[in-house]
């Protein structure tokens, strides 16, 4: 299955609301610290991506330019 950054989107807004229901300083802590992990995720996968796509296109450009 691949992971798209909607889905860490998704959970992280599900975290956010989770903490914003709780009454609990500890649950709403720990739900807080959920979403900011899960929005690092969706972060770092849209860099990866990004930095995938600058390579492949690089490597388009040096194969069309040798041939």
């Amino acid at each position: 299955m691949s992971v798209t950054s909607d889905f860490y989107h998704s959970q992280a807004a599900k975290c956010t609301g989770e903490a914003d229901a709780s009454a609990l300083p500890q649950v709403r802590d720990r739900n807080l610290r959920a979403a900011a992990a899960w929005r690092a995720m969706a972060d770092k996968l849209v860099l990866t991506e990004a930095t995938r796509a600058k390579q492949v296109a690089r490597k388009e450009a040096e194969t069309t330019d040798l041939g």
